[in-house]
């Protein structure tokens, strides 16, 4: 897959969860071949202010998808800004480290928490930019997890999360096209401030995978970008992880 800067120049794309890790440097990548740009977080509001005055022709817009009024008003401040939505990267998400074997902590507090981000929150913003995205001719791509592929990940419900989430790009890219094209990215160990205390694991992945190291937001960001504009790819699920998947 690949895409070219003529493609990118003068869509508009929202990216959620876009003050740092992969959804901050997808947002640049956009930003860098011509896009504009929506940069989104519930609670780094100083961060998104001050990426979006870095970045030329970008806004931002504070919004907790986990909320489904502001998932409708977020495609509103977007639409009245920028006067069209082309793309919609669902990236916001959240986790708790849990090891897989303590049932107890992973009470259904934690599994209502998790979901309410990772899935119900990016149900609620893709029907909300719908319209927008069918007018044109637009594409989702979702940003789920090699844990929603594989028994793998931060906890049971986070991994049962983006596994949830895989299935719904599926079932959504069914329905919504021709108009909309609907994809997914399942990153595996990235190198982000949520996983700089995992050194066990990111050793584990640097002797395991074929790639022989841990990847990095633009290695997802590169991936995110070529789907949103490669026209005949819908309801699919990259795995982007070094080919670590190849050797577990």
């Amino acid at each position: 897959m690949a895409t070219s800067a003529t493609v990118v120049t003068k869509k508009v794309v929202l990216v959620t969860g876009s003050t740092s890790g992969i959804g901050e440097a997808t947002a640049r990548r956009f930003a860098s071949e011509g896009a504009t740009v929506v940069f989104n977080s519930a609670r780094s509001v100083e961060a998104g202010q001050r990426l979006a005055r870095a970045t030329p022709g970008a806004h931002y817009v504070q919004a907790d998808v986990a909320r489904s009024e502001d998932c409708t008003r977020l495609i509103s401040e977007v639409l009245e800004r920028c006067g069209a939505l082309d793309v919609l990267v669902n990236n916001a998400g959240t986790t708790k480290v849990i090891a897989h074997r303590d049932l107890e902590a992973a009470n259904l507090d934690v599994w209502r928490e998790i979901f309410e981000v990772n899935v119900f929150g990016t149900w609620s913003l893709s029907v909300a930019a719908m319209e927008a995205l069918r007018a044109a001719n637009g594409s989702i791509v979702n940003v789920s997890s090699v844990a929603g592929v594989r028994p793998v990940g931060s906890s049971i419900p986070y991994a049962a999360s983006k596994a949830a989430l895989n299935h719904m790009t599926a079932l959504l890219a069914k329905v919504v096209g021709p108009e909309v094209r609907v994809n997914a990215v399942a990153p595996g160990l990235i190198d982000t401030p949520w996983t700089k205390e995992w050194d066990v694991v990111r050793g584990f992945v640097q002797g395991a995978a074929p790639l022989k190291r841990s990847g990095t937001p633009d290695d997802v960001a590169d991936v995110i970008v070529a789907l949103a504009f490669t026209p005949y790819v819908t309801g699919q699920v990259v795995v982007v992880d070094g080919g670590l998947s190849l050797a577990t």
